[in-house]
């Protein structure tokens, strides 16, 4: 599964990677414009990772849902290559391998062309949106919790290592297939993106027989809706004072045959009873009119265990909020980061160094901080506290860091404008360059990989803990939901600024992400994003300090596997 990731991760980010450049060039869309484009395709790839952890849990399995959205992941990636090799050749002209970026080469592509694009990126986002949650949680299914000595400690260190892969998947992608569509190659990259995914595909498949294969439990929305509507019908009811009065899976001796979603729900891990958000409580009362020897009404009366699960999603809810401005910070990196870079001094020892290549560096900050935390900060924590820094701790200090990073930006940034240079350059047609090399870069990413560690590989091992076996892919979602939120929240604060500093359009003075970054001040846009994360910080504090983490009970003799 490692290898599966790695390869499918390579595939994605050979189109997302780019992506913002090559709007800017073969699109021909602004600066704003194409890292709002950019953006949005990214949050809506999250998007759809609810929807796949949704149908993995509810219907599918986590097994096929794999294996259907590689496939669509798959076919996506054809449409994307082909249509490109259709649509670059005739509407630009690489000459003599310059540079991809030269917007002077490509024609503005029509409605037709516009629309095969855009229908194939985004069935790449949801083939590879919905795989993500399916297969974290799915390589999580195959160590056993009960070996609380052994495949436990397995389990833990399974997603510091699935992050590993999916970053090594990318270093290729941000290196040499990024240096090859600088150069114009977008086809050729496309294609050697798409055998990647074939690959994958073939490796995914190899391990079926071996894999621990886990039934869908029933589906989660409709769970969570019976007890909104259940609570909604008896707020009239007074709640009991004791929680062995509320209804679960087999109380009261009714008679009753347990029904298809009560046998779902005892197949799972049962919720103990929890006092707060009591006013849910309701939905597991049982009224004097329920009748008796009957099945229950699902959407009249819920179990317990319905009613904490719900309970669980809302006090991960303030913790959730509360990443997306990580996840703004985040996004910056595959766009205005980018944007940053082609307007610096790329060049060393005769080589030109992409802009989106710089993303290496965060991979290689994220696999260096994923065994430095294993081996060096966690050993040398717990001999001092005692104890291993708890997941909410780790996340705390990966807002810190994120903040750092756009600090770190803006200062680049403003070194970059110190050095600006008036020289027209071939990567657009009234740009300009600054003689300072992009290799001040570096410290951003490297800040950027380390929060990465610490903020959303956390985040994922934290919420596929906190949430009930049913719940497991939408807690995994749940991390990726963010990342798509603070997508959308970054096209959102562009277009905010955009509005207020470029009144007078991108030429006008005090505009901070104009056409030509020498004339901007996106300096002061990492800024405002870094005072939002300090901002962002002193809630998450709040939250952390107040949270509980969820008692279980599993039910004596349960074979969960299928």
């Amino acid at each position: 599964m490692l290898a599966n990731q790695a390869l499918v991760t390579f595939a994605v980010n050979c189109v997302g990677t780019n992506l913002v450049t090559f709007m800017a060039v073969v699109m021909r869309l602004d600066n704003a414009d194409a890292a709002n484009r950019a953006n949005n395709w990214a949050g809506t790839t999250y998007v759809f990772s609810i929807a796949g952890a949704l149908i993995s849990d509810s219907y599918w399995g986590r097994y096929k849902a794999c294996t259907i959205f590689q496939i669509i992941f798959l076919a996506g990636l054809v449409e994307l290559s082909i249509a490109s090799h259709l649509f670059l050749q005739r509407s630009c002209d690489f000459r003599h391998g310059e540079a991809g970026r030269q917007a002077q080469h490509c024609r503005p592509p029509t409605k037709a062309e516009s629309l095969v694009f855009y229908i194939s990126i985004y069935q790449i986002a949801l083939g590879n949106g919905a795989y993500q949650p399916a297969a974290t949680t799915f390589g999580a299914d195959q160590f056993d919790e009960t070996d609380a000595a052994g495949e436990r400690k397995s389990k833990s260190a399974f997603f510091g290592y699935f992050f590993v892969a999916n970053n090594l998947g990318g270093v290729l992608a941000v290196t040499a297939l990024a240096y090859m569509e600088d150069k114009g190659e977008w086809v050729l990259a496309f294609w050697i993106s798409t055998a990647a995914a074939l690959a994958g595909v073939v490796l995914f498949a190899l391990g079926t027989l071996r894999y621990r294969h886990f039934l869908p439990n029933g589906n989660a929305i409709v769970s969570v809706c019976q007890v909104i509507v259940a609570a909604t019908k008896n707020r009239h009811v007074k709640t009991p004072q004791q929680a062995e009065d509320l209804y679960e899976d087999g109380d009261h001796g009714d008679g009753d045959e347990h029904d298809e979603e009560d046998a779902k729900i005892k197949k799972n891990k049962m919720l103990l009873h929890t006092p707060d958000f009591r006013c849910l409580d309701k939905a597991a009362v049982v009224v004097a009119t329920t009748p008796t020897g009957h099945r229950r009404r699902p959407w009249s009366l819920c179990t317990v265990t319905q009613v904490e699960e719900l309970k669980c999603i809302l006090r991960l809810a303030p913790i959730w909020v509360c990443s997306i401005l990580y996840s703004t910070a985040y996004s910056q990196m595959s766009s205005v980061f980018i944007e940053q870079a082609q307007a610096m001094d790329a060049s060393l020892w005769g080589l030109t160094i992409p802009a989106a290549g710089m993303g290496v560096f965060e991979i290689l900050g994220v696999t260096a901080f994923v065994f430095i935390y294993s081996f060096c900060i966690a050993r040398i924590v717990s001999k001092v506290a005692s104890r291993e820094p708890t997941e909410l701790e780790r996340m705390g200090v990966g807002l810190v860091i994120s903040t750092l990073a756009m600090i770190t930006a803006g200062v680049v940034e403003q070194q970059r404008l110190k050095h600006a240079t008036t020289t027209t350059t071939t990567r657009q047609a009234a740009a300009s360059l600054s003689s300072l090399t992009i290799l001040w870069q570096i410290p951003q990413y490297v800040l950027i990989g380390a929060s990465e560690v610490f903020m959303y590989v956390t985040m994922t091992e934290f919420f596929n803990d906190q949430l009930p076996e049913g719940l497991r892919s939408l807690g995994s979602a749940m991390s990726v939901a963010s990342m798509s939120a603070g997508n959308f929240a970054s096209s959102l604060l562009v277009t905010v600024v955009m509005a207020i500093t470029c009144k007078g359009g991108q030429a006008a003075a005090g505009c901070w992400i104009p056409q030509d970054l020498n004339q901007g001040h996106v300096d002061r846009f990492f800024f405002v994003i870094a005072a939002l994360n300090a901002m962002d910080l002193l809630a998450y504090v709040v939250f952390a300090r107040r949270y509980r983490p969820v008692p279980l009970i599993k039910p004596a003799g349960a074979d969960e596997t299928s």
